[in-house]
C-alpha cells in the first residue's frame, strides 16, 4: 500500500440504556488499498454490529488489527465476537498473566505464588484473557501495546512497560491486595450513591469549573493510548486514560516532535467523565482556550449510552469546544469521521452538543 491518503473512524453506540462503552472501527488507506483496525469492541451486541458493520462499509472480512486499550468489559466483552467472525492479522493486547513473575514482589501477601498470581489475573480480567485464548486457538499473533510500538499507521503513546508493570498493575482495583495501596478504591467512591450530582454551577467561555487534582482508576489509566497522522490529519484515540496517561502519552510525543493539539481528531476518554481529563492534560493534548468567536477546526467523539443521563458531563463538552473541538455524542447511533473518503448513501450530519452555560456541580 501506497502512504495512506483517507480514513474513516466509526463509532458503533454500545449499549440501550444509560450503560456505555466503546466499539471504534478504523479503516485507511491510498484508495485502493486498505487497513482495517478494530479498537476496543464494547459489548457482545456491539461486536455483532462491528462484524456486519466491516463488512458491509469496509466489504471485507478481514481486520489487521484488533486492540483492546484495556481489560474492562465494556471495552474487550465484544472483541471475542469479531475475533471469532472475522480474520484477524495482530491482537494487541496488555497481558498481566504473562509478566506474573516480574510484579509478584509488589504483592504482601506471601501466599501468592507465581503460578496462583498467573491464575488470578486470568480470573480477574477475563474478557481480555478470552481473547488471548481466541488468538492462540486461531493462530493469531499477539502483540503488547506498550509506548512506542508500532501499529500499523498508529503509534503507542500511553503506558510504558515499566509504567504498566510496576506502577499500575500493583494498583489495579482488579488484582490482589498490593503494598501500600488503601483498600476502598477512588472508582468506588466515585460510584457511591451519595456522590451523585445533586445541583449544577454556572459555566462560561472564561470560567471553566474542570479540577486539575482528579483521577481514575489505575485500570483505566492503563488504557492503551494511540496517535496517528494520515495524509497531515492526526488522529487521538485513548480509551479510558486518566491525567495520568494522557500527561505519559503529551510527554512522549515532546520527544519524537508530534504535536497533539494539531490533531484533527479526539476520543474523549471514558464517555465524557470529568475524572479523566484537567485543564492542564487538555491544554496539552487538545490545545489551549481558544476566542469564543473562533470556528472549530477539530472533532471529539464521545461514546454514550442512548438514554444516558451522566454522561458525557457538560463541563468536559465544554472543555473540548472552548480547544476548538465540535463534541458529537454517539447516543445510541453510530457516527463517523471521514477524511477524503465519499460521504455514505443515506448517511446523515450527526447533531454535535452545543456549550452549556450551566454544567454539574462537584459537591
Amino acid at each position: 500500500m501506497d502512504t495512506p491518503t483517507q480514513y474513516e473512524i466509526d463509532f458503533l453506540p454500545v449499549g440501550n440504556g444509560d450503560t456505555s462503552g466503546d466499539a471504534i472501527a478504523i479503516r485507511y488507506g491510498d484508495g485502493i488499498e486498505w487497513k482495517v483496525m478494530v479498537y476496543d469492541g464494547g459489548t457482545k451486541e456491539s461486536g455483532k454490529k462491528l462484524v456486519e458493520h466491516i463488512k458491509r462499509y469496509y466489504e471485507t472480512d478481514y481486520v489487521d488489527f484488533v486492540v483492546n486499550s484495556h481489560p474492562d468489559q465494556d471495552h474487550a466483552s465484544g472483541l471475542s465476537v469479531v475475533m471469532e467472525n472475522l480474520n484477524v492479522g495482530e491482537l494487541w493486547i496488555h497481558r498481566p498473566w504473562a509478566h506474573a513473575g516480574e510484579v509478584l514482589h509488589h504483592f504482601k501477601d506471601e501466599r501468592i505464588t507465581e503460578n496462583s498470581l498467573v491464575q488470578r489475573f486470568k480470573d480477574k480480567v477475563p474478557y481480555s484473557w478470552a481473547l488471548e485464548e481466541i488468538a492462540v486457538k486461531k493462530g493469531i499473533k499477539i502483540c503488547e501495546p506498550y509506548q512506542g510500538s508500532e501499529i500499523g499507521e498508529f503509534t503507542v503513546l500511553s503506558p510504558s512497560k515499566d509504567w504498566y508493570l510496576h506502577t499500575l498493575i500493583p494498583e489495579f482495583t482488579k488484582t490482589p491486595e498490593a503494598k501500600d495501596i488503601t483498600e476502598e478504591s477512588f472508582v468506588s467512591k466515585t460510584l457511591d450513591p451519595l456522590h451523585k450530582d445533586i445541583c449544577c454551577v454556572q459555566e462560561s467561555w472564561d470560567i471553566e469549573t474542570l479540577r486539575d487534582d482528579v483521577e481514575t482508576s489505575a485500570d483505566n489509566e492503563s488504557s492503551a493510548v494511540l496517535y496517528a497522522n494520515i495524509d497531515s490529519q492526526g488522529i487521538f484515540l485513548c480509551g479510558d486514560a486518566g491525567i495520568r496517561g494522557l500527561s505519559h502519552a503529551s510527554e512522549y510525543t515532546d520527544i519524537y516532535g508530534q504535536d497533539l493539539p494539531n490533531c484533527n481528531f479526539y476520543q474523549i476518554p471514558h464517555h465524557g467523565g470529568r475524572h479523566n481529563v484537567s485543564p492542564e492534560v487538555l491544554n496539552k493534548i487538545v490545545g489551549e482556550i481558544r476566542p469564543k468567536e473562533t470556528s472549530p477546526k477539530k472533532s471529539a467523539f464521545v461514546s454514550v449510552g442512548k438514554e444516558a443521563s451522566k454522561h458525557p458531563k457538560e463541563m468536559v463538552v465544554n472543555a473540548f469546544i472552548r480547544r476548538g473541538a465540535k463534541v458529537t455524542p454517539t447516543k445510541g447511533s453510530t457516527i463517523c469521521n471521514h477524511h477524503n473518503t465519499p460521504a455514505r448513501s443515506g448517511w446523515t450530519t450527526a447533531k454535535d452538543i452545543p456549550f452549556s452555560d450551566v454544567v454539574e456541580s462537584w459537591d
